[in-house]
């Protein structure tokens, strides 16, 4: 029986094995989709290509030592070796060398990876040159805010490709840790001090992840960790730019085209305006900025960054939020009748800044 449970622990340890490399473009670190997933994958595989290299090493000299110089017999004494200044020196400048040769292009990528002085050089009207995105992460929603667009969103992050996006990160409340697997990172995001990175997202893998990719927390924050996830999506510059403008010329949220809509917009400025904003200038008064920015909800990827995005599972967050996130500050402020929870649902499907 003892030897029938090592066998299905030494299974379980494979399958979990297996499992561990399993992963899609959109969310696999060993499938790079930027420049600084790609210098990040590399010094993966030199560090893993050194580790195995001396392991290999290793065993075959245990091998030959094993079997060259053990004890024949209880009379003969294996020859000793002992006090060779040529074995000396190997085995004190071999780890010096492999150590250089990971240290050096470890270095050369940390201070390349920390340079984000372009997001201080302006233009003459005062704007940074570079792309340069706001990070505010929450329990357990994230806040995009593109300064110079003026313009803020939540849960989905539009990037440009092929070029270099600037990040400063902050937490509203506890710390979090920002993280796009397949692009690169992580970095903290912190209540008492602000981090800054840059990513760069190659259109090629972007077109085969279907311009999307997922996101997530990577910092132990709380009941609903594992659930704080965002999207991710990718566009040539100039889409991009015209998203921007889309965007910055919406004044006021998107007139409702039902009777049951119009209703769920009169109750949603009763009772949902105070935390979450439906315009995307960057003016929004801070007290709207609890909950995520809804200006263009009806385009997202997910509801809540983890459900199906329609109709029928907007009742059910705006119903019950505690089930599906524990912990989030969503959870009992709100009293809505199953009627007016429908018809905020329908207004909130039709914010929609593109068609």
């Amino acid at each position: 029986m003892k030897r029938l449970a090592n066998w299905r622990l030494l299974f379980m340890f494979a399958v979990m094995s297996l499992l561990t490399g399993c992963g899609e473009n959109y969310l696999s670190a060993l499938k790079p989709a930027g420049e600084v997933a790609q210098i990040q994958y590399d010094l993966m595989k030199l560090s893993t290509a050194i580790m195995v290299g001396v392991i290999a090493v290793v065993t075959v000299i245990f091998i030959i030592v094993v079997f060259r110089f053990r004890r024949k017999s209880d009379d003969e004494m294996p020859k000793q070796v002992e006090g060779s200044h040529t074995l000396e020196i190997l085995w004190t400048v071999i780890p010096i060398l492999l150590l250089l040769v990971l240290a050096v292009p470890t270095v050369a990528a940390t201070f390349k990876l920390a340079d984000v002085s372009p997001m201080d050089k302006k233009d003459k009207n005062g704007k940074s040159e570079a792309l340069v995105i706001n990070v505010r992460s929450n329990l357990y929603w994230w806040e995009f805010e593109y300064p110079d667009e003026k313009i803020v969103t939540s849960q989905d992050l539009v990037v440009p490709t092929d070029e270099k996006v600037y990040f400063t990160l902050k937490a509203s409340d506890v710390k979090h840790s920002f993280w796009i697997p397949a692009a690169g990172g992580k970095m903290d995001t912190n209540t008492d001090n602000i981090n800054k990175f840059w990513l760069k997202f190659d259109s090629k893998s972007a077109e085969e992840a279907e311009n999307v990719f997922y996101g997530k927390c990577a910092e132990l924050c709380g009941p609903s960790h594992a659930l704080m996830d965002f999207k991710v999506k990718t566009l040539p510059r100039a889409e991009f730019d015209r998203w921007v403008k889309d965007m910055q010329n919406v004044k006021k949220p998107a007139k409702p085209e039902t009777a049951t809509a119009q209703q769920g917009q009169e109750v949603f400025n009763k009772s949902c305006i105070g935390c979450h904003a439906v315009t995307p200038a960057n003016t929004t008064p801070e007290k709207a900025r609890v909950g995520p920015n809804l200006s263009n909800f009806g385009e997202r990827e997910r509801v809540a960054g983890i459900l199906e995005h329609n109709k029928d599972n907007v009742k059910k967050w705006i119903k019950d939020p505690e089930s599906y996130k524990p912990g989030n500050k969503m959870t009992g402020k709100y009293n809505l009748t199953d009627d007016e929870i429908d018809a905020v649902s329908e207004y909130l499907m039709g914010l929609k800044v593109q068609e």
